[in-house]
């Protein structure tokens, strides 16, 4: 119900999605000048707290706006006091790491340059089929154009990329796969579904996306090739590998310095805590040998519409230096390996380039190890792959059952396909001669981000890890219904093969 009128008490109110109620003493002269992102952002933090009937009365909305205004303020580095006390594990092991970019070949970006790489893509996600996954029994058909001289009824296997997926008038699925030499049409019969079970085929099938490469088992039947079953390239199942030494990584994303929102405070008590100047977790923080962020370090400038009235830091030179002068804070035992997100001030295109000395101006420490997105980082001999995570947002919407309460599964569908963007057109990419995006090694660890959701699963001996956020929840994230865990850090010990999750909203 909305008690008051005016034009910035609509929107307020509809941007709150009638969670809380506003009162009629509210009017739009109290709201003039106010950034509507962090003010309800405040809102539902203090009726949160409260736990009270959620009206919004001029009483609680000076209050709200006098801490709203307390806060406006240029982020100023703080000096982290080290404990003198602090006798880390870690600072006695010395440091055992490699790192790769993935890289790009330039193109054109013409027709023939895409081409090359999709036939990239699947010549390597076939072979990985054939070598690992394929079933012999069946005949493999080598190029989809050979098809036609296969006798009807006959058991076969075909690897293509799906160009199509969709329901026939009859309710049965049809995939259309492709290779250079022409098209094969998949039949999945609607009755496997009637069949039940949690993997009946169906189901498995209404799984496949368009871009991906898969191989599917079955028998000719005039035009038509009938699915017995499907294989995606797939990771191998594996022993989860641990270290000899009782280490630790830290493992971060989406910082987004520079935003109204940017949890300040949570991330100096973060860095206190790396310090072992919070009297928490002492053991933990003791092990943390390195520590990786996966992209999304500051909020950025001109990524979307009128973000400048969302911003406390206005020039993104400025950003990442507080960026910087955040992380020369962290103690030199530690590595630390940086790599950019969609908000950083590199070509949005993926792979991502690292950041340019530019934008680093003339810092520089021997622990900090400026990447690209994605980057593949071995610590310990655990070999991770690390990738901002753009393209989560795709897989979720194309996916049955993802969502992004559940980052970790999202990744273990990405492990399935082997490739960090299998949707073509849901994030723009680089084109080149081989495909960067693909998962050509099998990673003991991948970490990504975007997502603002901690999140952690162990997939055929994988560990998929989210790694949150430091940034508020934002008003566009409640109405879309994504509750993202702000303030919270994993930390993953690497002998033990625990997963930590250390709150700083509780610290």
């Amino acid at each position: 119900m909305l008690l008051a009128g005016g034009t910035l008490i609509v929107e307020l109110a509809d941007r709150l999605s009638g969670k809380v109620i506003i009162s009629s003493d509210v009017t739009d002269a109290d709201l003039k000048g106010v950034d509507l992102e962090s003010l309800i952002a405040h809102v539902t933090t203090h009726f949160a707290k409260e736990g009270q009937v959620n009206i919004l009365d001029k009483h609680n909305l000076l209050e709200i706006l006098d801490k709203l205004r307390a806060e406006e303020k240029q982020p100023v580095h703080v000096e982290i006091i080290r404990s003198a006390d602090f006798k880390p594990m870690a600072k006695e092991i010395d440091a055992s790491f490699s790192t790769r970019n993935v890289g790009f070949e330039k193109t054109t970006s013409g027709v023939a340059d895409f081409a090359e790489y999709f036939n990239d893509r699947y010549r390597r996600l076939r072979e990985l089929l054939e070598r690992n996954r394929v079933n012999t029994s069946f005949g493999m058909v080598n190029k989809i154009e050979n098809l036609s001289s296969f006798a009807d009824g006959r058991e076969v296997t075909v690897v293509g990329i799906v160009y199509d997926k969709i329901i026939t008038k009859k309710g049965h699925l049809m995939i259309t796969l492709e290779d250079e030499t022409g098209t094969a049409k998949i039949i999945v019969y609607k009755q496997e579904r009637e069949r039940g079970g949690p993997n009946n085929l169906f189901d498995s099938a209404n799984r496949v996306i368009v871009d991906e490469v898969v191989a599917v088992n079955g028998k000719t039947s005039g035009p038509f090739v009938v699915a017995k079953s499907l294989v995606w390239p797939d990771i191998p199942i594996r022993t989860r590998k641990n270290t000899e030494q009782d280490l630790a990584i830290a493992f971060l994303s989406d910082i987004h310095i520079g935003s109204k929102l940017f949890m300040e405070k949570h991330f100096e008590k973060f860095l206190e805590w790396i310090n072992g100047g919070v009297d928490a977790r002492k053991d933990l923080v003791s092990k943390v040998k390195y520590m990786v962020l996966a992209g999304d370090l500051v909020d950025g400038i001109g990524v979307y519409p009128n973000q400048d009235k969302e911003l406390e830091i206005v020039d993104v030179y400025k950003q990442y230096s507080v960026l910087f002068d955040y992380l020369s804070t962290v103690p030199d035992y530690i590595e630390i390996f940086v790599l950019p997100g969609n908000h950083d001030a590199v070509q949005r295109a993926e792979p991502q380039p690292p950041l340019t000395t530019e934008l680093m101006s003339d810092f520089k420490k021997d622990n900090i190890h400026i990447l690209s997105n994605p980057a593949y980082i071995t610590m310990h001999g655990l070999k991770t792959l690390s990738y901002h995570g753009t393209s989560l947002d795709s897989v979720i919407h194309v996916v049955p059952g993802s969502s992004y309460t559940k980052p970790e599964a999202v990744m273990v569908e990405m492990l399935k396909r082997r490739h960090l963007s299998p949707v073509y057109g849901g994030n723009v990419i680089v084109p080149s001669k081989k495909d960067p995006m693909v998962i050509s090694e099998v990673p003991d660890i991948l970490h990504m981000g975007h997502i603002h959701k901690n999140g952690s699963a162990d997939y055929h001996g994988t560990l998929a890890v989210n790694s949150g956020t430091f940034q508020s929840k934002t008003s566009y994230q409640m109405k879309q219904g994504h509750l993202p865990t702000p303030g919270i850090l994993s930390v993953y010990e690497t002998r033990g093969m625990n997963m930590n999750l250390v709150d700083f909203n509780r610290l």
